[in-house]
């Protein structure tokens, strides 16, 4: 006798949705990411990840155009360039499957023929990097260096031969083949993604534009120093006229506002949000994209410039009403919406003061 049961059941999960998660779904591993890149896509990530490594060399550049010679981006070690110590990145972009012989072999020949030929000398290291690595096939091949060359000689004609230049067959003979069996074929590499993306996310400043994940947490800020530093004594200078203006006198000294104590204090918070927004610029300055800090101060700027314009009792009330729009503007839409707190916005309009694009006072 057949049974039968409900065929739909409440489906249980472990997890509770964020609110990110339930309007744009499951954040996807950057692997799965990498996955749907096409060729120029590919090479701009490879590109971002070496120039990352200029630390290591003295330059980096991307080969453009046809001709290309096996090289797709290059990084130098020394001034002779190509006929110096170099490191090849070979981008290889098949989303399908992972790197095979066949799809190495060729830039394999090229790196042979052209360093045999002298166009440049041999690199240090020759990096085959695709989204989904190498196959079993080709990671035993290039991790046994005897073995990657014996595949090389024993497939010249067929696989390598016709495919290094358009004009002519590169014959395996003579000085050519003995140049080829005295190579070391250890410099041929097929790094995984998994490492290839760690990389990326350590040394570039363009991982969380890529696949987000946010900044991590950011330090606390550091204190002021009990004296007003060069960095901020343009912004304290408009403060004291501000503070000046406020009280009815000609001028005010930091000297003079322990008489003063709400003044007094407000220096002392103003200090301390100008050295917390000083601190985010520290802190996001590595590990964002060049300009993001910069666009937070032009979208603070934006949101209070109006308030700063309109007319004001005096410089000290500017100061308050402008400060006091900065902390409740709406950044959702900002990259540092996060970590750009009340303090550190208010911080940002004594940045502002301080590169004259904010003036307290009347």
């Amino acid at each position: 006798m057949v049974e039968f049961e409900p065929a739909c059941k409440e489906v249980a999960t472990g997890t509770v949705q964020s609110a990110i998660e339930f309007e744009n779904g499951p954040k996807l591993d950057p692997i799965q990411i990498v996955a749907t890149y096409d060729a120029d896509q590919w090479e701009e990530f490879t590109h971002e990840w070496v120039h990352s490594l200029k630390d290591d060399y003295i330059d980096v550049e991307r080969a453009t155009g046809a001709g290309d010679k096996g090289i797709d981006v290059a990084g130098f070690c020394d001034n002779d360039r190509l006929a110096g110590k170099w490191d090849n990145y070979q981008c290889k972009c098949y989303q399908r499957k992972p790197l095979s012989f066949g799809d190495v072999s060729p830039e394999i020949g090229k790196i042979l023929w052209y360093s045999f030929s002298g166009v440049y000398t041999a690199p240090r290291f020759c990096y085959y990097i695709s989204p989904k690595g190498a196959s079993t096939t080709l990671s035993l091949l290039v991790n046994h260096a005897p073995n990657l060359k014996a595949k090389v000689l024993e497939e010249w004609d067929k696989m390598i031969s016709g495919k290094i230049t358009d004009t002519q067959r590169v014959v395996l003979s003579g000085d050519f083949l003995r140049y080829v069996e005295g190579f070391d074929f250890r410099i041929f590499r097929v790094p995984s993604t998994r490492w290839t993306l760690d990389q990326y996310r350590t040394k570039t400043l363009f991982f969380n534009a890529r696949f987000g994940g946010g900044l991590p947490p950011r330090p606390k800020p550091e204190n002021p120093p009990e004296e007003v530093t060069e960095d901020e004594k343009t912004y304290v200078d408009c403060l004291l006229e501000a503070y000046a203006e406020h009280k009815g006198v000609e001028a005010v000294c930091v000297s003079d506002l322990p008489k003063w104590r709400p003044l007094n204090d407000h220096l002392r918070r103003s200090r301390e949000a100008f050295f917390d927004a000083e601190g985010l610029r520290v802190f996001v300055r590595d590990k964002t994209e060049p300009g993001t800090f910069e666009s937070l101060q032009d979208e603070i700027h934006g949101g209070v410039v109006d308030t700063s314009d309109r007319p004001h009792k005096d410089g000290f009330e500017r100061v308050l009403a402008v400060t006091d729009k900065a902390q409740s503007l709406a950044l959702n839409a900002h990259p540092l919406n996060k970590v750009a707190l009340p303090t550190a916005r208010r911080g940002v309009c004594h940045q502002l003061a301080n590169d004259g694009k904010l003036v307290w006072k009347q």
